[in-house]
């Protein structure tokens, strides 16, 4: 990393696209590279992870073409992938990791599937288990983590129950059964994002009383497809919270995605009072967009409660939430989380530890956190290598104004690699990396 002094403007003015979703880019590179034929996927994710995806995706035999626009997939059908020379490196991506899982289970050759140091500390025993009782072969450390070996087989069908509210699991194990005989269910109790299901709309999806039902059939093959990928609500988020923190900002976010299942900020912020309206919104493209507006308005938030209801709808924003809880009424409740400390790093430690370092009182519980109304101070910020916690900071930063330190900014690449140039700061050469507003 190369420290950097960091200063940005008094108040943010934005007006243009976002990089392509994180999640979507993923899935759609996984689904088109064992699809039949050619797939187009535009406005791709650019940060580390999803390269991640494409580096592993081409280890494994499938042909991808890159340009500055679009991705062009030559999908290698289900049974086409070949086996890698060396170890698949996901490098800091759990998405990577998760979904391939599900793919290489039903492959005829052994896989290893291995990660930074941040990754290999996540918990892989989710997927492990299910994949077991399919009929794969599945290694994982004594702590259940990476490196992950995985000797495929053919596979058959289950009906599993997601113990934890968890997308990446249940894509793992829907993309798992399309190698199975017979049928593989998945039940979610908590709703999760669906990119992977409106990608294969033959997934059978049914609405319960109790949650949803997802069937997959094994074998049903994948047609090419293409797709525009809209910008990434979970980037968007940060810079929504720039706009209603910092006086006389003005933010419109075009084409961000708008799929129901990634924007519960967006209930989150109504309720709080925010002023954050949604133009030109598209609803009949495989996934949704539309247009974010947000204006500075200078009123108190509300404070308000999160449970178990909303949060896995909500869980990449919860950092950035728990910085605009400060500015609140009554304060931000935060509970029923505790997947927060199984993420990049324990985002309810960094949260609090950072949050108490500008000067807020924060509580702080096994599943979450309680903010209380604060004054936030310039102070020395710890990222923990996290990108999440590293933008949110930064708002964090810039609301309080003075100078503050962070130690690592370059961390936002794995999901946002433009995020400080968005905002309008501009690095110039000193000891360490300054946000000075």
């Amino acid at each position: 990393m190369r420290p950097s002094d960091i200063h940005c403007s008094s108040a943010i003015h934005i007006d243009r696209e976002l990089p392509g979703d994180k999640s979507i880019s993923h899935r759609a590179a996984i689904i088109a590279a064992i699809g039949d034929g050619e797939s187009v996927i535009q406005n791709r994710a650019t940060g580390a992870d999803v390269v991640s995806t494409l580096q592993c995706l081409s280890q494994l035999g499938v042909e991808i073409e890159t340009s500055a626009t679009e991705i062009r997939v030559k999908g290698k059908g289900l049974n086409g992938l070949q086996k890698a020379d060396r170890h698949l490196d996901c490098g800091n991506s759990g998405t990577t990791a998760r979904l391939l899982a599900g793919v290489l289970a039903g492959q005829p050759f052994e896989s290893v599937l291995a990660g930074d140091e941040s990754l290999s500390r996540r918990p892989m025993r989710r997927i492990a288990h299910p994949l077991r009782r399919m009929g794969a072969g599945i290694q994982i450390s004594e702590d259940g983590t990476l490196p992950m070996t995985i000797s495929g087989s053919v596979l058959k069908g289950l009906s599993h129950t997601l113990e934890a509210a968890s997308a990446q699991v249940k894509s793992c194990l829907l993309l798992a059964g399309m190698y199975a005989q017979g049928e593989t269910t998945i039940f979610e109790t908590i709703p999760t994002r669906d990119h992977t299901e409106r990608l294969l709309p033959f997934i059978r999806k049914e609405f319960l009383p109790d949650g949803h039902k997802l069937t997959v059939q094994g074998g049903c093959s994948i047609l090419p497809f293409n797709i525009t990928v809209p910008g990434d609500f979970s980037s968007a988020a940060f810079l929504i919270a720039a706009g209603i923190l910092i006086p006389d900002s003005h933010i419109r976010l075009r084409r961000v995605g708008l799929n129901p299942t990634r924007t519960g900020l967006l209930d989150v912020l109504e309720k709080m009072g925010a002023q954050v309206t949604i133009e030109n919104h598209v609803v009949d493209a495989i996934e949704p967009f539309g247009d974010i507006v947000v204006s500075y308005n200078g009123e108190t938030l509300h404070g308000c409660f999160l449970d178990e209801k909303i949060i896995a709808g909500i869980i990449d924003e919860i950092p950035i939430l728990a910085v605009l809880g400060t500015q609140t009424d009554s304060g931000l409740e935060i509970r029923n989380a505790s997947e927060l400390r199984n993420k990049e790093c324990d985002r309810i430690r960094a949260i609090v530890y950072n949050l108490r370092q500008m000067g807020a009182e924060v509580d702080e519980f096994e599943d979450g956190l309680f903010v209380h109304p604060s004054n936030l101070r310039p102070a020395a910020i710890k990222t923990f290598g996290d990108h999440r916690i590293a933008m949110a900071f930064t708002i964090a930063a810039m609301a309080a104004g003075g100078v503050s330190t962070l130690d690592d900014s370059e961390c936002v690449a794995i999901s946002f690699p433009g995020f400080m140039k968005y905002l309008g700061i501009e690095p110039t050469d000193r000891h360490r990396e300054l946000l000075s507003c």
